[in-house]
């Protein structure tokens, strides 16, 4: 079964979306790479390393220290499908960052996003 393309995309390429897209609602980029990292467990060094060095989507999930165990906490819809629903591991990863985006966009406070 062939990859999804998504994978093939550099993470610094829609980084920029997730931060445009949290500013047009009023939300900042220090709460987009706080989630980020809560999600990955990069430091901020080592998120600005993987956007500096163009890694994709792929690379980017696979090399992160430490993917959070409260991760699965995440559910919902993003794209019309549940996130905890999807069966790829790496998709699921994708979706589970884009939820928690969509999230801080619609104006939840931080301690709900990142499940504490």
């Amino acid at each position: 079964m062939p990859k999804h393309r998504i994978y093939s995309i550099s993470f610094a390429r829609v980084y920029p979306e997730y931060v445009a897209k949290a500013e047009r609602k009023g939300r900042t980029k220090a709460e987009v790479d706080e989630i980020i990292r809560w999600l990955t467990g990069y430091s901020q060094k080592e998120l600005d390393a993987q956007l500096e060095k163009q890694a994709n989507l792929e690379t980017f999930f696979a090399e992160a220290p430490q993917l959070n165990p409260s991760r699965t906490l995440i559910t919902g819809v993003v794209c019309g499908v549940r996130v905890e629903d999807i069966e790829d591991p790496l998709m699921r990863e994708v979706r589970y960052l884009d939820k928690l985006i969509d999230e801080l966009a619609k104006g939840k406070v931080m301690e709900k996003i990142l499940r504490t």
